[in-house]
């Protein structure tokens, strides 16, 4: 199940979402998770240097001390809150695009939707993981790298395949696919729950505006 929190006034947050909410299967009880949520909500409102150990601490209703028992430091939790937030998109991208008809089209409407209704379903977890990455280590940003570019790729491959088939028809590919994944990340800055769109339509509407920049003649 999901969790749910409101956030602050919309004024005061640089997303419009006002919830905290994490994928299935992330482990959400106990103090680990409590510190996941608060610092979920932190990071996307203040940024990772805007928030201090003590005032996740403070969230949390815990001792420094006992935030260390549970992550090494504030870039481990960090850490941990991009993996799940690419894992979670990795995964509905390369499930996507495996399902359903192989055509180039059809492929690339079932991954563009998937990568903007994982942006329109976690916006808060997608602002952190996508913008606050620069603040990890080499080390701790690898895995989630390595999985931002086998996305891109996965993009780039079912570009590459209707541009050879001629159903796609780009100036150029890699914009191409910088453009269509940059339309899709910023759906997490301006979607939330409270709009009278739902992620599923959002994610539709995208899929087609994707098609139609990539059609012949278009």
């Amino acid at each position: 199940m999901t969790n749910d929190r409101s956030a602050a006034p919309a004024a005061h947050r640089r997303f419009a979402s006002s919830e905290v909410r994490l994928p299935e299967g992330v482990l959400l009880k106990g103090t680990s998770g409590r510190i996941l949520r608060e610092a979920l909500l932190l990071f996307a409102e203040r940024g990772f240097y805007g928030t201090s150990i003590r005032d996740l601490g403070k969230a949390c209703e815990i001792r420094s001390a006992t935030l260390y028992s549970h992550f090494p430091a504030k870039e481990n939790v960090l850490a941990e809150l991009v993996r799940i937030g690419h894992e979670e998109h990795h995964r509905r991208l390369a499930e996507a695009a495996a399902e359903g008809p192989a055509g180039p089209e059809a492929r690339l409407r079932r991954v563009v939707r998937a990568h903007v209704l994982t942006h329109a379903e976690f916006p808060m977890l997608a602002v952190v993981a996508d913008n606050e990455l620069h603040a990890l280590s080499p080390e701790l940003a690898a895995p989630a790298l390595t999985l931002r570019a086998d996305g891109r790729q996965l993009l780039m491959d079912i570009l590459d395949e209707g541009i050879t088939a001629g159903v796609f028809d780009v100036p150029d590919a890699f914009l191409a696919v910088t453009a269509i994944s940059g339309m899709g990340m910023r759906v997490a800055n301006w979607y939330d729950s409270a709009m009278p769109y739902e992620p599923e339509k959002v994610a539709d509407t995208y899929a087609e505006f994707a098609l139609r920049m990539t059609r012949p003649g278009s």
